[in-house]
């Protein structure tokens, strides 16, 4: 592995995810065997072991160029490797935002969406989905030479007219050093690949951790998917500065426009790469180091951040120390330091949120179970001592405890028709609720807005359009929100009523929040306002075009956040009505056995003894399953429980 530390703890955080879907698949089995399953617990219990399995961790590194990203890559992830996987040379390398991941489905190899696909206002999203318009790289990962020509690819730069470079959104005529980027033919020369993906067989990557190496300014600046998605979403960023260099302009923009503005301090980390180059023999070594920590202040000052958060390192030599096995070269290189900081943010703030999201899920599914098989034990309890009581007694007393019985149940089948008409109400406010945050509902909106886009050209009816577009979401989360009050009061109402009037267990009903969908809403809003008013005070056709492509990207990323809301109303609204139906079932069916055992009593007196002792094998049977429970209960919860002093202020939603 690259990094002790580093890598112990993803290897733990890895290991504690495998345990808690194996403890989870352990529930479920025995769940099946006791027969004590039902179909809507069984597809929550699988949806959450397939989310534990599918977990990845995201990191983002971001600078302008020749900062050393890619070197600090292969450094921290990659040094195992015994060489670079990443291209690292003077001046530009990373010429195109590249995934570094790997998915075992699909053979080793680098994915290349071509440049010529940023004419059109589709997604790299979407063309995810269209094999044929990407270029295929094979590589042989037990092949130095192979992998090494293989990554050359992604450093590809064409020659393009001054019209495509413009169409593509990568030169702008109005900027006033835009003649800088002009080649002495008038051509411009541009990456040859808008998007990369290098699907890697390596322990990091096959357990779920994703690199992003983005290349700078300008592909931040014009890919609107970095800006809405990629960034905001990475667990982690890191943003390279370079002590030769120091933080220039467009570090600072970068920094304030894509980073800092977006996710505040969240896991946001900052790296001061190149320190060796400040290592001189002709100075000592306190006169380096306070060269260092002044370089370290000024970038904090320049950026607004603690000086605790920017690390100084040497990537180059934190690599080549690894490979050689330099104890002494790493500790100088400060490696180390980075990658705990990394750690930290990367790895515990995510394990808090799984470990959040998982309970969340799985707690009221354990209580549910745990309160099902109380009642049960329960209604074995209370026959037992009705049955314990009749012994002795005439025909006249049993025929009496008969009637009361007979009575509670139609008692309580009258009282059926009244949950029968909850759960109508409940569909029907079901259907209430989805009519306003349904897909379809939404894709509308989207095709207002571009219809109001495409209608009016000028800067002020595109803005009206979206202002428009966020005004309509936002209307449909607000009833929404409103929605979801209705059913939580309803529903409490109805399981107040239970109890008081039959005594059915009380449960708590899970929580559901839209703030959460909300605030991600109003940070597109927010993100895409901060770009137009970046880059747009007119508009020409250029600009145009590259706005329509951030509002398609916009559009999906708001489809994306409707489809995850989609799917958690529909899974809280099982978990809602879930555990009353299976109370109610269960509460019936005590009541029809009570009945029965009098029934058979009264018919026949001397099987009395022989029920009391059915009766007896039954509640046995029933604390053994309860027992069984606890234990299976405590092994999940055990692994969902926050290890002391851990810190959790990165625990809302991924």
């Amino acid at each position: 592995m690259s990094t002790a530390s580093l890598a112990t703890d993803f290897e733990q955080y890895s290991q504690w995810r495998e345990d808690l879907a194996r403890r989870i698949s352990d529930y479920r089995q025995w769940l099946n065997r006791e027969d004590l399953n039902d179909s809507q617990r069984d597809l929550r219990l699988q949806q959450v072991i397939d989310r534990l399995g599918e977990d990845k961790l995201h990191i983002a590194f971001v600078a302008e160029f020749s900062r050393g990203k890619s070197e600090l890559i292969n450094a921290i992830f990659l040094s195992d490797l015994r060489q670079r996987l990443l291209p690292s040379t003077a001046g530009r390398t990373t010429m195109c935002p590249t995934e570094l991941l790997y998915d075992a489905a699909r053979p080793p190899r680098i994915e290349l969406l071509p440049i010529d696909t940023r004419a059109a206002s589709a997604t790299i999203a979407e063309y995810k989905n269209y094999a044929e318009e990407w270029t295929y790289i094979e590589i042989d990962p037990t092949s130095a030479e192979s992998v090494s020509q293989a990554m050359l690819e992604v450093c590809r730069v064409k020659t393009v007219t001054l019209e495509d470079a413009t169409k593509f959104g990568l030169y702008d005529p109005h900027d006033a050093d835009a003649g800088d980027g002009l080649n002495d033919d008038g051509t411009v020369t541009i990456p040859a690949w808008r998007h990369a993906i290098i699907n890697f067989p390596h322990p990091f990557l096959e357990k779920g951790l994703v690199v992003y190496d983005t290349p700078g300014l300008n592909a931040i600046g014009v890919e609107p998917e970095l800006t809405f998605n990629l960034l905001p979403n990475a667990h982690a960023v890191l943003f390279v500065l370079a002590a030769d260099t120091g933080v220039t302009k467009s570090d600072i923009e970068v920094w304030r426009n894509h980073i800092y503005a977006r996710g505040k301090n969240r896991g946001r980390l900052v790296a001061l790469n190149k320190i060796d180059g400040l290592w001189d023999e002709l100075k000592t070594e306190a006169q380096i180091e306070a060269e260092i920590n002044a370089q370290v202040k000024s970038c904090a000052d320049l950026l607004g951040v603690d000086s605790s958060q920017i690390y100084p390192v040497s990537a180059q030599k934190g690599l080549l120390a690894k490979i050689n096995g330099d104890a002494a070269l790493l500790e100088k290189s400060r490696l180390l330091a980075l990658e705990n900081a990394l750690s930290e943010e990367l790895i515990s703030s995510k394990q808090s949120i799984v470990r959040d999201q998982t309970d969340a899920e799985l707690s009221d599914l354990l209580d549910s179970s745990e309160a099902l098989l109380e009642a049960r034990r329960r209604g074995i309890d209370e026959q037992l001592t009705e049955l314990r009581g009749l012994q002795g007694k005439n025909q006249d007393v049993v025929e009496h405890i008969m009637v009361k019985i007979s009575d509670d149940k139609e008692t309580f089948e009258r009282g059926l028709q009244q949950f029968q008409a909850l759960r109508s109400i409940f569909s029907q406010q079901s259907v209430k609720l989805f009519s306003q945050i349904g897909m379809d509902v939404l894709r509308n909106e989207v095709r207002d807005a571009r219809e109001g886009m495409v209608q009016s050209r000028f800067t002020k009816g595109i803005r009206d359009a979206m202002t428009s577009f966020f005004q309509h979401v936002d209307g449909h989360l607000d009833t929404a929100y409103g929605q979801v009050e209705e059913i939580n009061k309803m529903m409490d109402a109805m399981y107040q009523k239970l109890n008081r009037e039959h005594g059915i267990n009380l449960i708590a009903i899970p929580p559901f929040s839209i703030l959460r969908y909300r605030k991600e809403i109003q940070r597109l809003e927010a993100a895409y306002n901060q770009q137009f008013n970046t880059f747009y005070t007119f508009l020409t056709t250029e600009q145009y075009t590259l706005t329509s492509r951030f509002f398609e990207t916009l559009a999906s990323r708001v489809v994306q956040v409707f489809e995850v809301l989609n799917k958690d109303v529909d899974s809280w609204l099982k978990a809602v009505m879930s555990p009353m139906e299976g109370q109610v079932r269960e509460h019936q069916m005590q009541l029809r056995r009570r009945l029965e055992s009098v029934k058979r009593i009264h018919k026949a007196a001397d099987t009395l003894e022989d029920r009391i002792g059915e009766l007896e094998q039954m509640y046995t049977e029933v604390s053994r399953q309860i027992n069984e429970l606890g234990h299976l209960s405590a092994k999940v919860r055990g692994l969902l429980v926050e290890p002391a002093g851990a810190a959790r202020q990165f625990a809302e939603a991924a």
